[in-house]
């Protein structure tokens, strides 16, 4: 590998023993986040049984969603008109897309306990992007538990459903997986900007996220017709898993759309990303600092 070495034009900066040339704001911030990402999972593996530890753990712990709708159908046949395996399929994409979230951008959350400690100011004077750093900071790996239990779950309803499969929803499936990380990811990014002006706002930022997943994992039609608007229209959580999900089972969506929209998860996520990148922005530009 090519030695890197400072610019002393002006035209890089040097931080923490390597050097940062002038790039693509976005390659920068990507390359940041690598060796951040790598320093803390160095970090835990210096402590391998307490990794393995953690990890079963938080893959048991999010196991017990999957068991409560185990025991839901141990007394129910369908729940909204939806099968066992139907609803494992529904589970299994929105976990498993959230748990990619998670596991990147996790650390989101963090952002209004900064702005109170004022210790965000550390982060502003480095020459690494912000977001960057912030996504990465104490990056948990043993959150790898949610998104194996996920594709577990994800697993067991492709083993088990009896689907008319076409290239086209083979396709489907990876599709709406990383295309559902990536819209989570916006809602994180957008809840971290919040966080600016809140401060104290996680929980907020949590119901969006921790509680959409969980909207996600059962179906469309236990919900009612506006809350089902909403998840669509105005935060568009709905195409994580529901609208591409349907279209892979052959069912109808309770809200009369084109089948057409089923494959728009990409369109979605790239417009929900560009949206939470202006909000991440004008976030940043309101800090003040704590004065201290």
């Amino acid at each position: 590998m090519a030695e890197t070495t400072a610019v002393r034009d002006g035209a890089g900066r040097e931080a923490g023993g390597f050097a940062y040339e002038e790039r693509p704001r976005m390659l920068e911030g990507v390359r940041a986040y690598g060796l951040i990402m790598v320093m803390w999972v160095r970090s835990t593996m210096a402590y391998r049984a307490s990794f393995v530890m953690t990890t079963f753990g938080n893959l048991a712990v999010t196991a017990f969603d999957f068991v409560t709708i185990l025991l839901m159908f141990s007394h129910v046949d369908a729940l909204g008109g939806y099968a066992l395996e139907e609803i494992a399929l529904l589970y299994g994409v929105s976990a498993t897309a959230f748990g990619l979230c998670d596991l990147l951008l996790g650390s989101m959350e963090r952002v209004g306990r900064r702005v109170r400690d004022g210790t965000l100011d550390t982060l502003l004077v480095r020459p690494v992007p912000v977001l960057a750093q912030v996504a990465a900071d104490r990056f948990a790996l043993r959150r790898i538990g949610r998104v194996t239990q996920g594709l577990a779950v994800l697993g067991y309803a492709l083993v088990t459903l009896d689907i008319a499969w076409t290239p086209v929803k083979v396709l489907l499936l990876p599709v709406m997986v990383v295309s559902g990380a990536a819209i989570f990811g916006a809602v994180f990014v957008a809840g971290a900007a919040f966080q600016f002006l809140a401060q104290d706002a996680s929980q907020v930022q949590n119901s969006f996220t921790y509680g959409g997943t969980t909207l996600l994992q059962y179906p469309p039609t236990v919900f009612a017709k506006d809350l089902v608007r909403g998840v669509t229209f105005v935060i568009p959580l709905a195409f994580v898993s529901w609208l591409p999900a349907l279209y892979v089972l052959d069912r109808e969506y309770p809200v009369d759309l084109p089948q057409w929209v089923a494959f728009l998860p990409p369109v979605v996520a790239a417009g929900c990303l560009a949206l939470a990148g202006l909000a991440w922005r004008a976030g940043l530009r309101t800090y003040r600092s704590t004065g201290s």
